[in-house]
């Protein structure tokens, strides 16, 4: 793949042929639906770990940032690869990164930055499902082939009952698989929109005290029936339907479930640092979620929506092709945001204790075309700068997870163009995320076929990172 040949992107795509294009890396169902699915799912294949109270939360990208304009600056290169930006010193000595970065900058101590995974997968859906399951494909279908870790996360876990979801993501929709052959039990709750907008409530989680009243007056009406079903529920279906109606209403009543999603419950100062928007008060909520016991959380940092920006000079997620938007007025927009809400939540995690117990790993798909392309803006009609897509270098920051930070791991050619040191591959990122779970990663469920399927085909943790 040369570094000179842009990658063919059809270029603007209307919202919903982005979400319709795959389904489910990360989105999911209501309550009571994800609830009974988990009930009635085939469990077989599942197990308890000894480490169940870790939990990983996964910052997700969509659309494919730049690593030229975030974690891996090349300022020595041509111009027409270097870009406008420049590098800037962190509290890490010899860690460099974007001068849009300052709040990273501040607690690099805190994080390490892996330059050299790359795959070779340069379309969104299928790179999606090549980066967060560890397999190749070959379908953007609306049914997944491959469940993604997040599904098998939570299906490794369904067992547990914590008061809160297991696996909580921000969006319905996404590139990128889903549960494939584990089914939609081990799809996510879902949480969209802004968490820290005024009377912002979470779907199916909020109730009146009326209805309340009606859901106390349904539990003792199940109670009453218990002889009833015990001489004719001869397979025990109606026990398995009344466990979900206690799990359903234990967790839309429970004081743990409604304080976790609450988050007028933090001080305007921490609110405030993490930023009052949509992608700071996700991160916010993120860390509330595994605080209280969830285990996987996936938080969408997509369209950054700032008020009185020129729309058509920005992008609706981090797919800035030259024709979707000018790449560094956009970024010039969503950076500064995305820099405080991530910092925020790694200072977090760290000042909290946490930071053993959660893993945090920041990023999208794949990287973006070492060289700049400058075409006509679709929308703005106007010369203007972009990248393209770029499966053969990426960087992702990952913290936490009791590993060591402040490491620069692998590095790319001069150019950006391709991992040179320390080669990796997706499955090492996710067998380093299984690890700290303690979920193996040789676990093999049936597919669709039934053929026994290991979680990953391959990969080994990071060893950097154990």
């Amino acid at each position: 793949m040369s570094a000179d040949r842009s990658v063919y992107c059809p270029g603007p795509m209307s919202r919903r042929s982005f979400l319709e294009a795959g389904y489910m890396a990360l989105g999911g169902l209501g309550l009571a639906d994800l609830l009974r699915t988990r009930a009635l799912a085939n469990t077989a294949g599942t197990s308890s770990h000894s480490n169940d109270d870790t939990a990983v939360i996964f910052i997700w990208l969509l659309g494919g940032p730049s690593h030229m304009e975030t974690y891996d600056m090349k300022p020595n290169a041509p111009s027409d690869y270097r870009g406008q930006l420049n590098p800037i010193a962190t509290n890490t000595p010899g860690m460099e990164i974007c001068e849009l970065l300052p709040h990273h900058a501040k607690v690099a101590d805190k994080f390490s930055i892996i330059r050299s995974i790359s795959h070779e997968d340069s379309q969104h859906a299928r790179g999606s499902v090549r980066f967060l399951s560890g397999r190749k494909t070959k379908s953007v279908s609306p049914i997944s082939e491959f469940p993604t870790v997040g599904p098998v996360v939570a299906k490794m876990r369904e067992h547990r009952k914590v008061g809160v979801p297991n696996y909580v993501a921000s969006s319905a929709r996404a590139y990128g698989g889903g549960s494939a052959y584990l089914g939609e039990s081990a799809m996510p709750f879902v949480v969209g929109g802004n968490p820290g907008a005024p009377g912002y409530k979470v779907p199916n989680l909020s109730v009146s005290n009326t209805l309340k009243d009606r859901l106390d007056d349904r539990l003792g009406l199940l109670k009453a029936f218990d002889s009833f079903r015990r001489d004719v529920d001869l397979n025990g279906s109606m026990q398995a339907m009344d466990n979900i109606n206690q799990q359903a209403l234990g967790m839309l009543t429970s004081d743990k479930a409604r304080a976790a999603f609450d988050l007028s419950q933090e001080s305007d100062a921490t609110r405030d640092r993490y930023g009052r928007h949509k992608w700071g008060q996700r991160a916010l909520l993120a860390r509330r979620l595994v605080e209280a016991g969830s285990s996987v959380v996936t938080m969408f940092m997509n369209n950054p929506d700032v008020p009185g920006t020129q729309k058509n000079r920005i992008h609706g997620n981090w797919d800035i092709h030259a024709i979707n938007g000018d790449l560094y007025y956009d970024l010039g927009v969503r950076m500064p945001h995305f820099d405080r809400a991530v910092a925020a939540l790694i200072e977090d995690i760290y000042s909290r204790g946490l930071d053993k117990k959660v893993m945090l790993v920041v990023s999208g798909e794949f990287g973006r075309t070492p060289r700049i392309t400058v075409q006509p803006g679709t929308k703005s009609k106007v010369m203007q700068p972009g990248r393209d897509h770029w499966p053969g270098a990426m960087s992702v920051l990952v913290s936490g997870g009791g590993a060591p930070m402040g490491q620069v791991i692998g590095s790319t050619t001069a150019k950006g163009e391709y991992a040179k040191d320390n080669k990796l591959d997706p499955n090492d990122l996710l067998a380093t995320v299984y690890r700290f779970l303690g979920i193996d990663q040789n676990h093999e469920f049936l597919d669709l076929s039934g053929r026994p399927m290991p979680i990953l085909p391959h990969g080994a943790p990071i060893k950097e990172l154990i």
